[in-house]
């Protein structure tokens, strides 16, 4: 007899399947949730909160924005010698390297994350509401180049995802030879 799926046998039995499932997670897939979790923590401090990179509410200051695809990293790498190159770093490289963990941790903790796609998309869209926060709050400034460079970030930590699985597929298989 099926359960109905309001009636407290139906949601014992989902709390089962929830439960089973989390079960059978591997060891590295809770380990990653744990990294992951930190890692957003981390992000969310950096991104709104630090006020080394000038987080602050600025209402009392003109916002600005910017809609135009490359115009920002064009502005940062022709004006490098006058804004320093913290400012640079932080902007270009920053943006890129702040969300290679995104791209590397996703797969891990999630099998929907092994596809390219499913990980760059979840990353490009999380990126997204992180500037559309920014936008509404006016903590920091809305910015599409920002979007690109945590996208291409997203990349490269998923490409490492691949190069570091493909080791260490070659390294079992040697182990087996052996």
């Amino acid at each position: 007899m099926k359960a109905d799926i309001g009636s407290p046998f139906a949601i014992c039995e989902k709390k089962k399947r929830l439960g089973a499932d989390v079960k059978f997670q591997s060891r590295n897939q809770r380990i990653g949730w744990g990294v992951f979790v930190c890692y957003l923590l981390c992000l969310s401090y950096l991104v709104f909160f630090a006020e080394a990179f000038g987080r602050t509410g600025r209402e009392e200051a003109t916002y600005s924005y910017n809609l135009i695809l490359f115009q920002e990293i064009r502005r940062f790498w022709v004006y490098r010698k006058q804004l320093g190159f913290f400012a640079v770093f932080v902007n270009l490289v920053g943006n890129v390297l702040w969300f290679c963990p995104f791209g590397f941790i996703l797969p891990v903790i999630s099998r929907r994350g092994e596809r390219a796609y499913v990980t760059i998309l979840l990353g490009a869209g999380f990126s997204l509401g992180i500037e559309l926060v920014q936008l509404v709050t006016k903590v920091g400034s809305f910015d599409v180049d920002d979007i690109l460079l945590n996208t291409v970030g997203v990349i490269l930590g998923y490409i490492s995802y691949r190069v570091l699985q493909k080791l260490r597929s070659q390294q079992r298989k040697q182990r087996k030879r052996k």
